[in-house]
């Protein structure tokens, strides 16, 4: 659909409009009351959420980030599905899966009675992703944007055999300064340690630091994580459904200076936190069922 399709179809007047974003791509601007955001229709990704009265945006997103067909956007929150991380397989199809990096559909949207605007997002099987996952499928993204942005990814199974699936909201925050930056919540958890390619298994000791690379999937993890950002002066709130693991990253210099769709300081001002089902967190779905897997983050100020 074009631009003044979309909007005549699903524009919210006074909150909600679809404009064209960069590369030309179709993106929903919301402004309400409670807050405002950007999600992209391509990759099915919210890029930018700032609550009212805030001065910084929850999310990072890169300077240098593409937009365009079969690019990730970097930054916001991407849709890692259905698999978190290297094809399971081995088979050398896309790492965290083919979702991000193709066209949603808009199925609707909603101008909440509490004031929150709800955005849905889906995905259905094809002949061209049947060449990459061979399962029939039905995938929605509910976003709702108000006071805190939730996220709820819905895999229905609409095939006649079951499928598990690995998944995640890759979702990139913004941090005023890495070093002054932590994360509470997975104080003495086990986690594998993916930094340089590695897989060893290890146990967090006090709050998560950065001070170097980090890539860690967090195993039997609550269901409420803290990202205290000092020189911002806030605290990001981080709620989860349907996980059990949890990802955090920073590329540290070498990385970002190697992704050329990061500054080469980008390091400094990003953490990501990620709600997954990863590791050994697989999700069966079964003919005519369906899993939900949410992530609700909200700013706190002490």
């Amino acid at each position: 659909m074009t631009i003044e399709q979309l909007n005549a179809k699903y524009k919210l007047t006074g909150k909600l409009e679809f404009i064209a974003g960069k590369g030309g791509l179709p993106m929903i601007q919301v402004n309400s009351a409670k807050a405002q955001a950007l999600v992209s229709i391509h990759a099915g990704q919210v890029l930018s959420y700032q609550p009212a009265g805030e001065p910084e945006d929850v999310m990072f997103l890169s300077e240098k980030a593409y937009y365009q067909d079969g690019k990730a956007i970097k930054g916001g929150a991407p849709i890692c599905w259905p698999w978190f991380g290297a094809d399971p397989e081995g088979k050398g199809r896309p790492g965290h899966g083919f979702v991000r990096n193709r066209a949603w559909n808009v199925v609707a949207t909603e101008a909440m009675a509490n004031g929150d605007v709800k955005v849905t997002l889906g995905l259905m099987d094809t002949p061209d992703t049947h060449e990459i996952w061979p399962q029939s499928f039905s995938l929605q993204q509910e976003i709702i944007i108000g006071e805190s942005l939730n996220l709820s990814l819905i895999t229905r199974n609409t095939g006649k055999e079951k499928f598990s699936i690995t998944q995640a909201f890759h979702t990139y925050f913004k941090v005023g300064d890495i070093a002054r930056t932590k994360v509470l919540g997975l104080e003495n958890c086990e986690y594998i340690d993916k930094a340089g390619g590695g897989n060893a298994q290890k146990q967090q000791s006090g709050a998560v630091t950065i001070e170097s690379e980090v890539d860690r999937i967090y195993l039997d993890v609550g269901n409420t994580l803290i990202i205290a950002d000092s020189a911002l002066n806030r605290r990001i709130q981080i709620t989860s459904q349907g996980s059990k693991t949890a990802v955090v990253w920073n590329p540290w210099e070498k990385i970002s200076k190697g992704m050329a769709d990061l500054e080469d300081a980008d390091y400094q001002r990003l953490l990501c936190v990620e709600t997954t089902n990863a590791a050994n967190d697989v999700v069966e779905v079964v003919p005519g069922g369906e899993c939900r897997l949410t992530a609700d983050y909200r700013v706190i100020r002490s």
